[in-house]
């Protein structure tokens, strides 16, 4: 189902799309120059140290699970874990319980590396939170709720492409 705004064009849908993408980069990109990259190795890609991130906020998830959670195809989160795995950044073990499945963690230095990452960018993060007005902060709250179902949209156009 399709909704227009009565206000939009394609030249204010375009510049929107533009503001939108440009923010979000801008914002990833400042995050990290503050709080520093969790991966400054060379051979892993954004992808992969966002991937590092999930398992280390999430110990023992399987590989069905990031998959899901990430939004990738089950093969190249396979792809993902054999480098990581060589790599010595990840570590996968049989699920005790049902061996069909996979069980990820990091080994003890990278979980480390992950957790003191995450810790630098949740305290600048909160920071600037802080600093926004009630409203702005409201504000804010509302844009992610657009921006979750937008992302859900998008995921449901994906899921239609990938069944057809």
């Amino acid at each position: 189902m399709s909704r227009s705004s009565s206000s939009g064009s394609a030249a204010a849908d375009a510049e929107l799309v533009g503001a939108l993408l440009g923010s979000f980069g801008r914002f990833r990109r400042q995050v990290a120059r503050l709080a520093g990259r969790s991966f400054d190795r060379s051979g892993v890609s954004d992808s992969q140290a966002e991937f590092l991130r999930l398992v280390g906020r999430n110990p023992g998830i399987s590989v069905k699970a990031a998959a899901a959670e990430m939004g990738l195809a089950a093969n190249s989160v396979s792809t993902f874990v054999t480098a990581l795995v060589h790599a010595d950044l990840l570590m996968r073990e049989q699920d005790p319980a049902d061996r069909r499945v996979t069980r990820l963690s990091l080994p003890v230095p990278v979980q480390r590396l992950v957790d003191e990452t995450r810790r630098r960018r949740h305290t600048f993060i909160t920071a600037a939170l802080d600093e926004l007005t009630a409203e702005e902060r409201a504000d804010l709250i509302r844009g992610l709720a657009a921006v979750n179902r937008m992302t859900d949209l998008l995921h449901e156009r994906e899921q239609g492409e990938v069944s057809r």
